[in-house]
C-alpha cells in the first residue's frame, strides 16, 4: 500500500516557488529521502502551499518523514502549519 505525506504551509511566495523549483532541477534529493512522486500545490493569493510526497512503503515513508522533519527551516517551502501521513486508498491517472 502506498503512503502519502501531506504537508502544509504558510508564507509561501511565488518567488520562493521558483527558487525551490530551481533548485529541485539542478540538485540532489536529501539523502534518504525516496518519493516515489511529489506534488507542490501553491496558492499565490494566500500564500499557502501543500506539499504531498508519495511512498510506496511503509519503510520508505519513516526515513522519508524523518529526513524531512529534521530539515532546517529555510530549506522548507514556508512555515508548516501540519504534517500528516495518509494511506492512498485510490490512485489514479489518465
Amino acid at each position: 500500500m502506498s503512503l502519502a505525506r501531506v504537508v502544509t504551509f504558510t508564507g509561501v511566495s511565488s518567488d520562493r516557488i521558483e527558487e525551490l523549483k530551481r533548485e529541485m532541477d539542478e540538485g540532489e534529493q536529501p539523502e534518504g529521502l525516496n518519493p516515489s512522486e511529489m506534488f507542490v500545490l501553491h496558492d499565490p493569493d494566500s500564500s499557502e502551499a501543500v506539499a504531498i510526497l508519495f511512498f510506496d512503503s511503509d519503510e520508505d515513508y519513516q526515513r522519508g518523514h524523518e529526513v524531512l522533519d529534521a530539515m532546517p527551516a529555510p530549506e522548507t517551502p514556508g512555515q508548516r502549519t501540519a504534517v500528516k501521513r495518509y494511506d492512498v486508498a485510490i490512485r489514479r491517472s489518465r
